[in-house]
């Protein structure tokens, strides 16, 4: 019989991978928080660098695949590119050929930046005025829908919450990040 075969997993001293398994510790993960760290991070958006502020601007990234929300539209509305030079740090991300030469790209993506004065006022017209002027085109469909009798009372009450709130003053929201 060959020396090299054994009947036995035990015989000479060898142990199961079980048993190794058993004994072998990560240590990438110490704890319950850690790991529950990596979790929250492997489904948060982690694959584009966190950028500083610059004072007077907003940044956010632009796709220069994203046909619906293109660059030239976002250039039309005011935005320009950010320049590597512009945030230290950014050296490696500066694109070194191409139509975005000397700015800064992950991937994608390309970093671009708008005066605040402008993001705000973008921001204030499709999140704050356009909602507001839905929500009262809603309120009118709701009271159109009851109908009135002869002398103009209505016949039917709006059920539920939400409609009671289009009474109140709503305050200019300021828009950050």
């Amino acid at each position: 019989m060959d020396s090299r075969l054994k009947k036995s997993l035990n015989a000479g001293g060898r142990e199961t991978r079980a048993s190794e398994d058993a004994t072998r510790s990560d240590d990438s993960l110490h704890s319950t928080q850690e790991r529950r760290k990596m979790w929250s991070d492997e489904w948060t958006q982690s694959a584009l660098p966190k950028t500083p502020e610059i004072a007077g601007w907003h940044l956010c990234w632009l796709s220069t695949t994203n046909g619906y929300d293109s660059i030239d539209k976002r250039m039309r509305l005011g935005y320009v590119p950010v320049k590597s030079d512009e945030l230290p740090g950014f050296e490696n991300y500066r694109v070194k050929a191409g139509e975005n030469i000397g700015f800064i790209s992950c991937n994608e993506m390309v970093l671009y930046k708008i005066p605040m004065d402008l993001y705000q006022d973008v921001m204030l017209h499709m999140h704050h005025q356009l909602p507001m002027d839905e929500a009262e085109k809603v309120r009118y469909q709701a009271e159109q829908a009851q109908g009135r009798d002869s002398r103009g009372r209505s016949l039917g009450q709006v059920e539920g919450e939400g409609f009671g709130m289009l009474d109140e003053p709503v305050k200019t929201p300021v828009f950050t990040g």
